[in-house]
């Protein structure tokens, strides 16, 4: 059985930051070419919502990955930190503020054609403690859940936000080439 540093692959464990498997399946579907059941993942990161009064607080990222774009509070996992310490640490360094309890509520692969992949766990919260704030890596904002801006989004979020404000569980797999997706393919966790 693998420890809390191990994920599932295909018959093997694989190290991984999150406590929860990592399950990654090979493609059914579609014309997709990343060979997904080989898949490892680059990096390890995180996004973490906090969603309350079907309002959903979004951030204008000002750096790094998807700078320029809405996406929620996250970054990558450090050494010996869990995907979850990860998503509340990210969401303070960002945003000022510490959701709690998280929640969590699926997986996303990433595949660009320059090379770079990235395994993304998702969390959602209805609550936290602090005050809200605009750091240098982010400028947060409340959006109403039947208003997301998918339009200021990379493409994949039209994907799997519909099912996380439903409350459902999801995996996604997803093939980028720049800010342009190729190919995705999204189940039930």
């Amino acid at each position: 059985m693998p420890g809390p540093n191990f994920c599932k692959k295909i018959g093997r464990t694989v190290p991984c930051a999150s406590s929860k498997e990592m399950v990654v399946h090979p493609s059914e579907a579609g014309s997709g070419k990343v060979d997904w059941g080989r898949w490892i993942p680059r990096e390890r990161g995180t996004l973490c919502f906090v969603i309350r009064d079907e309002k959903i607080l979004l951030i204008e990222k000002k750096r790094g990955l998807g700078a320029g774009k809405v996406n929620g509070p996250g970054g990558r996992i450090e050494p010996g930190e869990t995907a979850e310490q990860a998503a509340v640490r990210e969401t303070q360094e960002e945003i000022g503020i510490t959701p709690h309890p998280i929640e969590w509520a699926g997986e996303l692969h990433f595949q660009f054609r320059d090379g770079y992949s990235l395994h993304c766990s998702v969390y959602r919260a209805e609550s936290w403690e602090g005050e809200l704030c605009e750091t240098d890596e982010a400028k947060p904002f409340w959006q109403e859940t039947r208003a997301i801006p998918y339009d200021r989004m990379w493409a994949d979020d039209a994907h799997w936000m519909p099912r996380m404000l439903a409350g459902e569980r999801f995996r996604g797999w997803f093939e980028f080439d720049g800010d342009r997706m190729e190919w995705s393919r999204m189940e039930k966790a």
